[in-house]
């Protein structure tokens, strides 16, 4: 019998962030309580910077950006929000960064869960992604259902490659 596998992979579609910041610096600019109010959103590399006049205004910005980008189809765990900091013209600025692979510590928790599980499969860390492989398609899927309960993983994960 073949041996099946699938990728577990964390990766954001930037195109879909950018359509989704468009929505937000769009409806910024239309709300009452944000005119005049210097809001902004920058897309970076693998970064977002929200900029406003102050921290509540920020919050205002932060859910604006939330909402659309899920209803884009992108999870907000995807997103690490720094602390906000002071910048110039008596603004408030806030980093947010994208998440782009698993981290290793993450990687090796998935590895002790899926092992933990005591299902026949194997899994392997490949850089920034993991292959889990296994003779049984309905164990694969099995490991599908308990990475998508496990609690306390807190990253945005995608299952590709199923073959």
């Amino acid at each position: 019998m073949a041996e099946s596998s699938f990728d577990i992979v964390s990766e954001i579609e930037q195109q879909e962030v950018k359509n989704a910041v468009a929505q937000a610096l769009k409806e910024i600019q239309t709300r009452y309580d944000l005119k005049d109010s210097k809001s902004n959103i920058e897309i970076g590399d693998k970064e977002l910077t929200l900029t406003s006049v102050d921290e509540y205004k920020l919050r205002a910005v932060r859910d604006i950006l939330e909402s659309k980008l899920l209803k884009r189809g992108i999870s907000i765990k995807a997103l690490t929000y720094k602390d906000p900091e002071a910048a110039l013209g008596g603004t408030v600025r806030q980093k947010v960064a994208m998440q782009s692979g698993i981290p290793i510590d993450k990687a090796r928790e998935i590895v002790k869960i899926i092992k933990n599980s005591k299902m026949k499969v194997q899994a392997a860390i490949q850089g920034e992604q993991l292959r889990v492989s296994g003779k049984s398609r309905d164990d694969l899927q099995a490991v599908m259902a308990l990475l998508r309960g496990a609690k306390g993983l807190d990253i945005d994960m995608q299952f590709t490659n199923y073959r």
